[in-house]
């Protein structure tokens, strides 16, 4: 990785760009292929940086998504992992789609955030952003939880279940789509609310828009808790309360020449593909 990253480096230099590295990635990298370049936190990437491109998964865009959103920063994901949603440039095309960038031939596209509040007693004990989803299950051990469900202060049911997702259309083809949830396109400004292993069958997925808030009350829990984008973890209380609603920030991300949402669908998901002969 840090050998592709200092190649990158160069090129985006020969090109007449000026690089910064970020300081976890730097502190990674072995025998100090990347001590050419200044190092920078992901606040003053933010604050200097037109462009963040990204090596690696979808996990890894994650976090720079919710580092960066503040700043606005339009971001470009080089793909490193398995199935790359949202790093849609392939490795061995990073040259050809650089220089395609650089020339201003990569397309727009921004996508919502969800902001979640943990509140206890009165007072917000946790926050955070999430670019995939806001999950609310049962922690470790094994029994489900119990929760009500507001939607803009209307109450909606009480839900027995393992959990629930709060899914943007971003996070439609994550951890909702394993839970059967549907997909989303991204520039539906709609909500999914995919329920875990709920214990009445009638508890369906449900889309509402992008302007509602939700509210989320533990009733019986022994473990739960809250999830940002499988990365950041809330341990949850009886009688917590997990608001979620729209984050005023988004995400831009840039796409190169020749983009299909339904394409990168198509790809990742083996729609169309005959079966193998055995």
């Amino acid at each position: 990785m840090a050998g592709l990253l200092a190649a990158l480096a160069r090129h985006l230099e020969e090109r007449g760009g000026s690089v910064l590295i970020e300081a976890a990635t730097a502190e990674s990298a072995s025998g100090g292929e990347l001590s050419s370049w200044p190092v920078r936190d992901f606040a003053a990437i933010g604050s200097e940086a037109e462009l963040a491109i990204v090596l690696g998964g979808d996990g890894t865009m994650l976090n720079a998504a919710r580092q960066l959103a503040p700043f606005g920063t339009p971001l470009v994901g080089v793909n490193q992992g398995r199935l790359g949603f949202m790093t849609d440039v392939a490795r061995n095309e990073m040259t050809a789609r650089i220089d395609d960038l650089l020339a201003g031939r990569f397309v727009p596209e921004n996508r919502m955030l969800l902001e979640a509040q943990v509140w206890r007693d009165g007072a917000v004990m946790a926050s955070g952003v999430a670019l995939n989803e806001v999950v609310v299950d049962k922690g470790a051990i094994g029994r489900m939880i119990e929760f009500a469900l507001y939607i803009n202060g209307e109450f909606i049911y009480n839900l027995r279940a393992d959990g629930l997702i709060i899914a943007t259309p971003t996070g439609s083809t994550a951890y909702s789509l394993s839970a059967n949830g549907p997909i989303l396109h991204p520039q539906v400004a709609g909500i999914a609310l995919v329920p875990l292993c709920p214990h009445a069958l009638t508890n369906r997925p449900v889309i509402i828009g992008d302007s509602a808030e939700l509210t989320i009350g533990i009733t019986q829990a022994a473990a739960s808790r809250a999830h940002l984008d499988g990365q950041l973890t809330f341990d949850l209380l009886p009688d917590d309360r997990v608001v979620v609603r729209r984050s005023s920030h988004s995400i831009r991300f840039l796409h190169p020449p020749g983009y299909s949402y339904f394409a990168m669908l198509r790809e990742k998901l083996h729609w169309s593909e005959r079966p193998q002969d055995h």
